[in-house]
Protein backbone atom coordinates (compact mmCIF):
# COMPACT_ATOMS: atom_id res chain seq x y z
CA UNK A 1 0.00 0.00 0.00
CA UNK A 2 1.04 3.28 -0.76
CA UNK A 3 1.53 6.44 1.64
CA UNK A 4 -1.11 7.96 -0.70
CA UNK A 5 -4.22 6.25 -0.77
CA UNK A 6 -5.76 5.78 -4.03
CA UNK A 7 -9.24 6.70 -4.20
CA UNK A 8 -10.51 2.86 -4.78
CA UNK A 9 -8.08 2.36 -1.77
CA UNK A 10 -10.33 4.61 0.01
CA UNK A 11 -13.36 2.92 -1.13
CA UNK A 12 -12.93 -0.21 -0.05
CA UNK A 13 -11.71 1.38 3.41
CA UNK A 14 -14.83 3.11 4.03
CA UNK A 15 -17.12 0.00 2.85
CA UNK A 16 -14.62 -2.57 5.20
CA UNK A 17 -15.63 -0.06 8.30
CA UNK A 18 -19.02 0.28 7.39
CA UNK A 19 -19.23 -3.58 6.99
CA UNK A 20 -17.56 -3.79 10.69
CA UNK A 21 -20.30 -1.01 12.07
CA UNK A 22 -22.99 -3.50 10.56
CA UNK A 23 -21.01 -6.96 12.01
CA UNK A 24 -21.42 -5.24 15.48
CA UNK A 25 -24.98 -4.08 14.98
CA UNK A 26 -25.64 -8.21 14.75
CA UNK A 27 -24.88 -8.78 18.82
CA UNK A 28 -25.51 -5.13 19.78
CA UNK A 29 -29.11 -2.95 19.94
CA UNK A 30 -28.91 0.63 19.36
CA UNK A 31 -25.73 2.41 20.81
CA UNK A 32 -24.83 3.77 17.54
CA UNK A 33 -22.85 6.96 19.23
CA UNK A 34 -21.31 4.61 21.50
CA UNK A 35 -19.95 2.37 18.65
CA UNK A 36 -19.28 5.06 16.69
CA UNK A 37 -16.83 6.86 19.62
CA UNK A 38 -15.53 2.84 20.27
CA UNK A 39 -14.51 2.73 16.74
CA UNK A 40 -12.62 6.42 16.51
CA UNK A 41 -10.86 5.61 19.20
CA UNK A 42 -9.61 2.33 17.86
CA UNK A 43 -8.67 4.73 14.57
CA UNK A 44 -7.02 6.82 16.07
CA UNK A 45 -4.83 4.76 18.05
CA UNK A 46 -6.05 5.61 21.25
CA UNK A 47 -7.55 3.64 24.45
CA UNK A 48 -11.25 3.87 25.86
CA UNK A 49 -12.88 4.53 29.20
CA UNK A 50 -16.27 2.94 28.96
CA UNK A 51 -18.66 4.28 31.54
CA UNK A 52 -22.14 3.16 32.85
CA UNK A 53 -24.21 1.18 35.11
CA UNK A 54 -24.42 -2.62 34.96
CA UNK A 55 -26.22 -4.45 31.93
CA UNK A 56 -25.73 -2.19 29.69
CA UNK A 57 -23.67 -4.57 27.45
CA UNK A 58 -20.15 -3.20 27.94
CA UNK A 59 -18.63 -5.98 27.79
CA UNK A 60 -20.53 -7.76 25.76
CA UNK A 61 -19.77 -4.74 23.21
CA UNK A 62 -16.03 -5.47 23.44
CA UNK A 63 -16.30 -8.71 23.17
CA UNK A 64 -18.24 -8.38 19.67
CA UNK A 65 -15.73 -5.71 18.55
CA UNK A 66 -13.04 -8.51 19.01
CA UNK A 67 -14.59 -11.29 17.19
CA UNK A 68 -15.41 -8.70 13.96
CA UNK A 69 -12.00 -7.50 14.08
CA UNK A 70 -10.07 -10.93 14.27
CA UNK A 71 -7.87 -9.44 16.73
CA UNK A 72 -6.41 -11.60 19.41
CA UNK A 73 -8.82 -10.80 22.35
CA UNK A 74 -8.03 -10.89 26.51
CA UNK A 75 -10.22 -9.85 29.58
CA UNK A 76 -9.18 -8.94 33.02
CA UNK A 77 -11.35 -9.01 35.68
CA UNK A 78 -9.85 -6.49 38.23
CA UNK A 79 -10.11 -7.11 41.50
CA UNK A 80 -9.12 -6.08 45.45
CA UNK A 81 -6.18 -8.57 45.26
CA UNK A 82 -4.73 -8.35 41.93
CA UNK A 83 -1.19 -7.76 41.29
CA UNK A 84 0.77 -5.96 38.46
CA UNK A 85 1.87 -9.59 37.59
CA UNK A 86 -1.11 -10.90 37.07
CA UNK A 87 -2.00 -8.30 33.99
CA UNK A 88 1.85 -8.17 33.15
CA UNK A 89 3.20 -11.32 33.27
CA UNK A 90 6.45 -12.53 35.61
CA UNK A 91 9.46 -15.18 35.32
CA UNK A 92 8.86 -18.52 36.18
CA UNK A 93 11.84 -21.13 36.79
CA UNK A 94 12.75 -23.35 34.54
CA UNK A 95 14.70 -26.40 34.48
CA UNK A 96 16.48 -28.17 31.55
CA UNK A 97 16.11 -32.17 32.60
CA UNK A 98 18.94 -32.93 30.24
CA UNK A 99 21.58 -30.64 32.04
CA UNK A 100 20.02 -30.16 35.18
CA UNK A 101 20.49 -25.87 34.04
CA UNK A 102 17.93 -23.89 35.63
CA UNK A 103 17.16 -20.49 34.34
CA UNK A 104 14.36 -17.82 34.48
CA UNK A 105 11.72 -17.13 31.51
CA UNK A 106 9.32 -14.41 31.24
CA UNK A 107 5.82 -15.89 31.05
CA UNK A 108 3.96 -12.77 29.57
CA UNK A 109 0.78 -11.63 31.16
CA UNK A 110 -2.87 -10.80 29.78
CA UNK A 111 -1.71 -7.84 28.61
CA UNK A 112 0.10 -9.43 25.75
CA UNK A 113 -2.86 -9.11 23.38
CA UNK A 114 -4.32 -6.70 20.51
CA UNK A 115 -7.45 -5.96 22.50
CA UNK A 116 -7.66 -6.13 26.47
CA UNK A 117 -10.82 -5.59 28.08
CA UNK A 118 -9.61 -4.07 32.18
CA UNK A 119 -13.31 -4.89 33.12
CA UNK A 120 -13.40 -2.66 36.44
CA UNK A 121 -10.20 -1.03 36.31
CA UNK A 122 -11.78 0.86 39.48
CA UNK A 123 -12.03 -2.03 41.99
CA UNK A 124 -8.11 -2.32 41.73
CA UNK A 125 -5.62 -0.88 43.70
CA UNK A 126 -3.61 2.10 42.43
CA UNK A 127 -0.71 0.30 42.22
CA UNK A 128 -2.11 -2.03 39.91
CA UNK A 129 -3.94 0.23 38.23
CA UNK A 130 -0.58 1.83 37.49
CA UNK A 131 0.91 -1.54 35.66
CA UNK A 132 -0.68 -0.48 33.01
CA UNK A 133 0.14 3.26 32.25
CA UNK A 134 3.59 1.96 30.14
CA UNK A 135 1.50 -0.62 28.26
CA UNK A 136 -0.44 1.87 27.59
CA UNK A 137 1.48 5.19 26.72
CA UNK A 138 4.60 3.00 25.41
CA UNK A 139 3.02 0.16 24.29
CA UNK A 140 6.17 -2.07 26.40
CA UNK A 141 6.16 -3.95 29.28
CA UNK A 142 9.50 -3.62 31.47
CA UNK A 143 10.21 -6.55 33.50
CA UNK A 144 13.41 -7.56 35.76
CA UNK A 145 15.58 -4.75 33.83
CA UNK A 146 14.10 -6.18 30.01
CA UNK A 147 11.50 -4.08 27.76
CA UNK A 148 9.12 -6.10 25.98
CA UNK A 149 7.26 -4.60 22.73
CA UNK A 150 3.17 -5.29 22.72
CA UNK A 151 1.77 -6.55 19.42
CA UNK A 152 0.03 -4.15 17.28
CA UNK A 153 -2.47 -3.09 17.30
CA UNK A 154 -2.77 -2.42 20.97
CA UNK A 155 -5.99 -1.70 22.27
CA UNK A 156 -7.17 -0.77 25.67
CA UNK A 157 -11.17 -0.97 26.56
CA UNK A 158 -11.79 -0.32 30.58
CA UNK A 159 -15.30 -0.59 32.12
CA UNK A 160 -16.04 1.73 35.36
CA UNK A 161 -19.06 1.58 37.19
CA UNK A 162 -19.66 5.80 38.05
CA UNK A 163 -22.23 4.73 40.64
CA UNK A 164 -20.92 1.73 43.12
CA UNK A 165 -18.17 3.77 44.76
CA UNK A 166 -17.86 0.91 47.74
CA UNK A 167 -14.45 -0.88 47.64
CA UNK A 168 -13.19 1.27 44.55
CA UNK A 169 -10.21 3.17 43.50
CA UNK A 170 -10.23 6.05 42.07
CA UNK A 171 -8.56 6.40 38.76
CA UNK A 172 -6.07 9.27 39.78
CA UNK A 173 -5.48 11.88 36.62
CA UNK A 174 -2.41 10.73 35.30
CA UNK A 175 -3.80 7.35 34.33
CA UNK A 176 -7.47 9.19 33.00
CA UNK A 177 -5.38 11.55 30.95
CA UNK A 178 -4.20 8.06 28.95
CA UNK A 179 -7.75 6.98 27.78
CA UNK A 180 -8.46 9.08 23.92
CA UNK A 181 -12.06 8.58 24.82
CA UNK A 182 -14.18 8.55 27.88
CA UNK A 183 -17.62 6.94 26.36
CA UNK A 184 -20.93 7.20 28.57
CA UNK A 185 -23.11 3.92 27.66
CA UNK A 186 -26.71 4.99 28.45
CA UNK A 187 -30.04 2.92 28.75
CA UNK A 188 -32.07 2.05 25.68
CA UNK A 189 -35.14 3.35 24.03
CA UNK A 190 -37.79 1.42 24.78
CA UNK A 191 -37.82 -0.34 21.07
CA UNK A 192 -33.90 -1.20 22.17
CA UNK A 193 -34.77 -2.78 24.59
CA UNK A 194 -37.65 -4.80 23.46
CA UNK A 195 -35.42 -5.78 20.60
CA UNK A 196 -32.64 -7.05 23.65
CA UNK A 197 -35.01 -9.02 25.37
CA UNK A 198 -36.31 -10.91 22.31
CA UNK A 199 -32.48 -11.24 21.22
CA UNK A 200 -31.05 -12.31 24.38
CA UNK A 201 -33.82 -14.48 25.51
CA UNK A 202 -34.00 -16.49 22.14
CA UNK A 203 -32.52 -19.86 21.38
CA UNK A 204 -29.78 -19.19 19.30
CA UNK A 205 -27.36 -16.02 19.60
CA UNK A 206 -26.02 -13.63 16.70
CA UNK A 207 -23.21 -14.25 15.05
CA UNK A 208 -20.64 -11.99 14.66
CA UNK A 209 -18.76 -12.28 11.25
CA UNK A 210 -14.97 -11.09 11.02
CA UNK A 211 -14.47 -8.09 8.56
CA UNK A 212 -10.99 -7.21 9.39
CA UNK A 213 -7.53 -8.04 10.15
CA UNK A 214 -5.09 -6.58 12.92
CA UNK A 215 -3.30 -5.16 9.21
CA UNK A 216 -6.04 -3.79 8.19
CA UNK A 217 -6.63 -1.40 11.76
CA UNK A 218 -2.93 -0.86 11.62
CA UNK A 219 -3.10 0.42 7.46
CA UNK A 220 -6.29 2.56 8.76
CA UNK A 221 -4.26 3.99 11.62
CA UNK A 222 -1.67 5.56 9.53
CA UNK A 223 -4.00 6.87 7.20
CA UNK A 224 -5.66 8.96 9.81
CA UNK A 225 -3.06 10.69 10.62
CA UNK A 226 -2.98 11.88 6.86
CA UNK A 227 -6.81 13.33 7.44
CA UNK A 228 -6.75 17.05 6.99
CA UNK A 229 -7.49 19.55 9.78
CA UNK A 230 -7.96 22.79 8.22
CA UNK A 231 -5.84 26.66 9.72
CA UNK A 232 -9.34 27.66 11.43
CA UNK A 233 -10.68 24.13 12.92
CA UNK A 234 -6.66 24.02 14.24
CA UNK A 235 -6.97 27.14 15.91
CA UNK A 236 -10.82 26.84 17.70
CA UNK A 237 -9.55 23.43 18.61
CA UNK A 238 -6.68 25.08 20.44
CA UNK A 239 -9.04 28.47 21.60
CA UNK A 240 -11.60 25.19 23.39
CA UNK A 241 -8.97 23.41 25.09
CA UNK A 242 -7.38 26.50 26.73
CA UNK A 243 -10.63 27.98 27.55
CA UNK A 244 -11.35 24.69 30.02
CA UNK A 245 -8.52 26.36 32.40
CA UNK A 246 -9.47 28.22 35.09
CA UNK A 247 -8.30 31.70 34.20
CA UNK A 248 -9.06 35.33 34.28
CA UNK A 249 -9.60 35.36 30.81
CA UNK A 250 -11.37 31.87 30.42
CA UNK A 251 -15.09 32.15 29.62
CA UNK A 252 -17.58 32.55 32.88
CA UNK A 253 -18.82 29.19 33.35
CA UNK A 254 -15.42 27.38 33.28
CA UNK A 255 -14.17 30.20 36.05
CA UNK A 256 -17.25 29.08 38.34
CA UNK A 257 -17.19 25.66 37.71
CA UNK A 258 -14.19 24.20 36.59
CA UNK A 259 -11.01 23.67 39.57
CA UNK A 260 -8.42 22.42 37.11
CA UNK A 261 -8.27 22.35 33.23
CA UNK A 262 -7.11 20.09 30.22
CA UNK A 263 -3.64 19.72 29.30
CA UNK A 264 -1.85 19.52 25.65
CA UNK A 265 -2.87 16.01 25.41
CA UNK A 266 -6.47 17.21 25.49
CA UNK A 267 -6.20 18.77 22.21
CA UNK A 268 -3.90 16.07 20.33
CA UNK A 269 -6.74 13.73 21.38
CA UNK A 270 -9.30 16.12 19.82
CA UNK A 271 -7.49 16.51 16.72
CA UNK A 272 -6.91 12.39 16.54
CA UNK A 273 -10.28 11.63 17.42
CA UNK A 274 -11.74 14.19 14.85
CA UNK A 275 -9.55 12.91 12.23
CA UNK A 276 -10.88 9.20 12.80
CA UNK A 277 -14.39 10.38 12.95
CA UNK A 278 -14.10 12.23 9.44
CA UNK A 279 -12.19 8.84 7.92
CA UNK A 280 -15.06 6.76 9.77
CA UNK A 281 -17.77 9.00 7.24
CA UNK A 282 -15.61 8.75 4.51
CA UNK A 283 -13.77 12.37 4.28
CA UNK A 284 -10.40 12.91 3.91
CA UNK A 285 -10.77 16.30 5.98
CA UNK A 286 -12.15 17.38 9.09
CA UNK A 287 -15.41 19.65 10.04
CA UNK A 288 -16.83 21.56 12.74
CA UNK A 289 -19.08 18.28 12.95
CA UNK A 290 -16.56 16.26 14.66
CA UNK A 291 -15.73 18.83 16.82
CA UNK A 292 -19.05 19.17 18.33
CA UNK A 293 -19.43 15.38 18.22
CA UNK A 294 -16.31 14.27 20.26
CA UNK A 295 -15.50 17.45 22.26
CA UNK A 296 -17.05 15.76 25.61
CA UNK A 297 -16.00 12.57 24.99
CA UNK A 298 -12.14 13.77 24.84
CA UNK A 299 -12.67 16.39 27.21
CA UNK A 300 -14.74 15.38 30.32
CA UNK A 301 -12.35 13.31 31.97
CA UNK A 302 -9.63 15.38 31.37
CA UNK A 303 -11.53 18.32 33.60
CA UNK A 304 -11.59 18.46 37.75
CA UNK A 305 -15.07 19.99 38.35
CA UNK A 306 -14.81 22.50 41.80
CA UNK A 307 -16.79 22.06 44.74
CA UNK A 308 -19.68 24.33 43.26
CA UNK A 309 -20.17 22.30 40.46
CA UNK A 310 -21.04 20.02 43.20
CA UNK A 311 -23.10 21.89 44.86
CA UNK A 312 -25.22 22.51 41.90
CA UNK A 313 -25.58 19.84 40.29
CA UNK A 314 -23.20 20.98 37.14
CA UNK A 315 -21.65 17.94 35.45
CA UNK A 316 -18.82 18.13 33.57
CA UNK A 317 -21.09 17.65 29.90
CA UNK A 318 -22.94 21.01 31.04
CA UNK A 319 -19.59 22.50 31.41
CA UNK A 320 -18.48 21.76 28.02
CA UNK A 321 -21.66 22.40 26.68
CA UNK A 322 -21.91 26.10 27.98
CA UNK A 323 -18.10 26.34 26.80
CA UNK A 324 -18.81 25.25 22.93
CA UNK A 325 -21.72 28.43 23.41
CA UNK A 326 -19.56 30.72 24.36
CA UNK A 327 -16.80 29.77 22.11
CA UNK A 328 -18.62 29.28 18.61
CA UNK A 329 -17.14 27.73 15.74
CA UNK A 330 -15.50 30.61 13.98
CA UNK A 331 -16.53 30.82 10.12
CA UNK A 332 -13.10 30.04 9.01
CA UNK A 333 -13.71 26.51 10.39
Amino acid sequence: MTDTPSEAEIKDRIDQLERLRQAIGQAIVGQEDVVEQLLVGLLAGGHCLIEGVPGLGKTLLVRTLGQALALDFHRVQFTPDLMPSDILGTEVLEEDHGTGHRRFRFQPGPVFTNLLLADELNRTPPKTQAALLEAMQEHTVSYAGVTHRLAEPFFVLATHNPLDQAGTYPLPEAQLDRFLLNIRVGYPTASEERAILLQTTGAGGAEVPQVMQGGDIVALQKWVRQVHVGDGLMDWIVALVRATRPQPEAPAVVRDYVRWGAGPRAGQALILACKARALLHGRLAATRADVLALAAPVIRHRILLSFAADAEGKSADAVIADLLTALPAPASA
